[in-house]
């Protein structure tokens, strides 16, 4: 477990490259038989991957948070982006095909995951929340989850959101989470930009060619900077900052956030005139 401690969007205007990308990228989440987190400050949000190898993996409950088992007092939402994989909760299985979500309710004290076919092993990326009541678990597969369709061929922007756990979907206590996937020759996302002042998000970059980048945009929006993100990468957006991005091929994000409203709508539009 590393983390990440918050910063001010002062600090930010100063920060380099490096300094950027060593608080707000996560660049090798995805290792075959471990389990990588990384904990930020923004939200206490937790993000990682699993990728089981032949006797599975256990999510453990790491010394940064001093509890007897990870979700002692913490919820968390898994989608598989490898081959079909399962995941058990205090014993019971579920299955995850590609872009299927679980969520994983707090007290659940034991969490495996595992390979259908260690040939095609699964890739697990997970994101955990603070909680503050006791849920139900429950897996929703893409075609279940809610989709809303944004944007246009003429922005370049034309996309489909599939919201997986949110009010009208899977119930949380302040974890939202869903998956984005553009059209063909739709290569921004979220532009016009916005920002949420009561909630941190995490984007994750995947299905994406090997030489594609996304440019993620970051900062105040008077005072932005970038990020240039290679497939299976994720990225952390405080709530002053903009995230959007653009890529040089077809790619998908899975989006999460946290906070103190819960509500898929709480946000202020970024107009064009406003952005630097």
């Amino acid at each position: 477990m590393e983390v990440r401690h918050a910063r001010h969007f002062k600090e930010v205007e100063r920060m380099n490259t490096a300094e950027l990308r060593e608080n707000f990228l996560m660049e090798s989440l995805f290792q075959k038989g471990e389990v990588k987190m990384s904990y930020t400050h923004e939200d206490r949000m937790i993000v990682g991957g699993a990728v089981p190898s032949d006797n599975g993996l256990y999510l453990e409950d790491p010394d940064t948070l001093k509890t007897d088992y990870f979700l002692e007092r913490r919820e968390l939402g898994i989608v598989n982006i490898g081959g079909t994989g399962r995941v058990l909760a205090d014993g019971v299985e579920y299955e995850l095909n590609t872009k299927d979500c679980l969520y994983v309710a707090k007290g659940t004290k034991e969490v495996l995951f595992r390979n259908v076919d260690d040939a095609t092993p699964a890739k697990f990326y997970f994101v955990s929340t603070l909680a503050h009541e006791v849920l139900v678990t429950k897996i929703m597969g893409i075609e279940e989850a809610t989709p809303v369709h944004l944007g246009s061929v003429k922005e370049s922007n034309k996309r489909t959101i599939y919201k997986y756990i949110h009010a009208d979907g899977i119930q949380s206590c302040q974890l939202m989470l869903g998956m984005t996937l553009l059209e063909d020759n739709s290569m921004w996302n979220t532009m016009p930009a916005h920002i949420h002042d009561r909630r941190s998000e995490i984007y994750l970059y995947f299905d994406m060619e090997p030489n594609t980048r996304i440019f993620h945009f970051m900062g105040k929006p008077e005072e932005t900077r970038h990020l240039v993100i290679k497939n299976e990468q994720s990225v952390i957006s405080p709530s002053w900052s903009i995230h959007s991005g653009i890529g040089t091929g077809s790619y998908t994000f899975i989006w999460a956030m946290a906070g103190e409203n819960y509500t898929f709508e709480d946000m202020e539009g970024v107009s064009m005139e406003e952005l630097k």
